[in-house]
């Protein structure tokens, strides 16, 4: 709003030039020259520069007899008649160089009339070409372009033709050459050899030269360029470079940045008056912004609330403030924060399986930092950057603006990540927040990839973010193969474990199996050997319990009994004939036969004699004299 500049590149490397101070920065852009300082009366007068930090003094020193002036001032009413800007273009034609300078309140017509003279060709057959905003015409203000002071423009006149071949051929022969450009990047001492055609732009290559050193065009610091190659537009064949190999070294520009105190004592000494007809001054609120946001920094005065409590006992608690006041303050397009306390932050990200670990990513927040309003809003929030967090990184965030709550998280980074890395944070300025801290969890301890401070771009960060990446993914393959021949002895010793179990298990039951057989043999042995025992005894106790056996010469009737057993065997016995059969049956049950288990079968007629009356005799059942009986097992 106060310089015209609206190209963000040539506004940074403004800002870089004077180390981050604002101030200084407008001071260096716009005009001082001859500047008037008038007292309200408009009598008196006080020539020397109107801004600067040694206004005062090199007034004071050159005109010592206006010091009533000061006296008449009123600074409310202060009035600056400035001269006009000075333009400068150095205007190349085929092997002319035309150095113009005007003023910026020209117009582009009347550089052609200046070159028309000077060039001795018409202006209505010049085509002036090397505007950074494209094609103009001949009405269009200098003003109007914001142009740097210093130009590089260059004249085709396609309607005349070529004063001689030959300069023609040796340009054309210029632009087809390729120029063999061997580039040392200073930090790392690496050298790239580079090849570019003639018609390659300085742009070009310093474009180049960021995709291989990762240091964007605006940060880049270059010796060797030859003093003709004043511009970026200019082409290789007419920079003055040596032909076929030229040497260059390339850095990064250092980016001091002053302490608050210093910015404070020279902001003191620099007075920001209007124009009396308010044109060269314009309110920002104009362009949509208020004042604290002028040049994408939020004035911490401005701001409803802080982002975290000061002395929050619950960490959880503290960083639900924390997504609610970033979302409210720069959209809800932003990175997942996780909700926890940094340990559990840990556990998530480092402590799970090894597919599922991830990269811990820690935004440390501060307000009062002059960066945090462009980093927080162009960056953090960029789609990339949130979708490649939310893909690849457990996000956790601190505010660091609260003494209490830095002291918190220094205690905390000690803990976790050692002294060095604490030690490194706390020596942070607070312009150079905010930070952004990537962690990789490592099986002996948590190691520090990356500190990326807040003077980055979306790319660079993306970069860094990326190289993190690779590093954890090499990291994470390692991990994955240990993890998958651990489980593998796992398995192998569990499978090993199980079949000895089942081993175990089966010999226990065979054993138990054999033990109940066993017992069940022995039982069933018992039973047996008691049944014996008592059919012996029910067979001595019958035997004891039969008459004697009559003799053949007995004077009564005798009946003479031959019994066949089931194995073939006979055995004989007289009885008398009025003997009841119940006494035959008592004999063959004393020989082991009970008749409850055998039948006693007659053979002539064939019957069952153990279905008989056992109370008859063996008279009436016609055993008598002599009978043949077989024993017959029942069914």
């Amino acid at each position: 709003a106060c310089t015209g500049i609206e190209n963000i590149d040539e506004a940074i490397t403004l800002l870089e030039q004077n180390n981050w101070d604002l101030v200084a920065a407008i001071n260096g852009v716009i005009p001082q020259e001859n500047g008037i300082l008038q007292s309200e009366y408009g009598v008196e007068t006080l020539h020397g520069p109107a801004y600067g930090p040694t206004s005062h003094s090199a007034a004071a020193s050159s005109a010592p007899s206006s010091s009533s002036a000061f006296r008449h001032v009123v600074p409310s009413r202060q009035i600056v008649e400035r001269q006009p800007r000075m333009l400068d273009f150095r205007v190349e034609y085929r092997d002319r160089n035309v150095d113009v300078v005007l003023e910026d309140s020209s117009t582009v017509g009347e550089i052609k009339h200046i070159l028309e003279n000077e060039l001795q060709i018409p202006a209505s057959k010049m085509l002036l070409k090397g505007w950074k905003t494209g094609d103009v015409d001949d009405s269009t203000v200098l003003k109007s372009l914001h142009l740097p002071k210093n130009n590089s423009l260059y004249v085709l006149t396609p309607d005349l033709p070529p004063p001689s071949s030959s300069h023609s051929g040796a340009l054309q022969e210029s632009l087809n050459q390729n120029f063999m450009l061997i580039v040392t990047h200073r930090e790392v001492q690496r050298e790239y050899n580079l090849n570019f055609s003639g018609s390659s732009t300085i742009q070009e290559v310093k474009r180049n030269v960021y995709d291989l050193t990762s240091i964007p065009v605006r940060h880049q610091l270059w010796e060797g360029w030859p003093s003709s190659a004043t511009d970026d537009s200019m082409t290789l064949a007419v920079s003055g470079l040596t032909f076929p190999c030229h040497r260059l070294t390339v850095g990064r520009r250092s980016s001091p940045v002053q302490t608050r105190e210093q910015s404070e004592e020279q902001c003191t000494d620099v007075h920001m008056v209007s124009d009396s007809d308010g044109d060269d001054f314009e309110d920002a609120t104009e362009f949509g912004v208020d004042d604290g946001e002028m040049f994408g920094v939020a004035s911490s005065a401005l701001r409803k609330s802080p982002m975290m409590p000061e002395n929050a006992e619950n960490e959880g608690d503290a960083l639900l403030q924390f997504t609610a006041e970033f979302s409210s303050r720069y959209g809800d397009c932003h990175p997942v924060y996780f909700i926890g306390s940094l340990e559990a932050a840990f556990q998530e990200a480092f402590y799970g399986k090894a597919r599922d670990r991830k990269l811990l990513a820690i935004y440390l927040h501060h307000d009062e930092s002059v960066l945090t309003n462009v980093f927080c809003s162009q960056m953090l929030c960029a789609e990339s950057i949130v979708s490649y967090l939310s893909q690849n990184f457990i996000t956790w965030a601190w505010d660091m603006t609260k003494e209490a709550n830095r002291a918190r998280f220094l205690t905390m980074c000690t803990r976790h990540f050692g002294s060095v890395v604490a030690q490194t944070i706390r020596t942070q300025k607070t312009d150079q927040f905010p930070l952004f801290l990537i962690i990789m969890g490592k099986r002996s301890s948590n190691e520090v990839l990356n500190v990326i401070q807040g003077n980055t771009t979306v790319d660079e960060l993306m970069m860094r973010l990326m190289a993190a990446m690779e590093i954890f993914s090499a990291q994470q393959q390692e991990d994955i193969k240990d993890e998958d021949e651990r489980e593998a002895r796992e398995n192998v010793k569990r499978e090993q474990d199980e079949a000895y179990r089942i081993s175990l298990e089966a010999d226990r039951a065979k054993r138990e199996a054999q033990e109940r057989e066993m017992a069940e043999q022995f039982r069933l042995e018992q039973i047996r050997k008691e049944q014996e025992e008592e059919r012996e005894a029910i067979r001595l106790s019958l035997e004891q319990s039969l008459p004697p056996e009559p003799k053949e010469e007995s004077t009564e009737s005798v009946s003479k009994l031959r019994i066949r057993t089931p194995s073939g065997e006979f055995f004989e016995r007289r009885f008398l004939a009025s003997s009841k059969l119940q006494v035959v049956f008592d004999f063959v049950a004393s020989k082991g036969y009970p008749w409850e288990e055998y039948k006693l079968l007659g053979t002539f007629p064939r019957r069952d004699v153990t279905q008989l009356d056992p109370n008859k005799s063996l008279l009436e059942v016609k055993l008598y004299p002599q009978e043949t009986l077989f024993l017959e097992a029942k069914e």
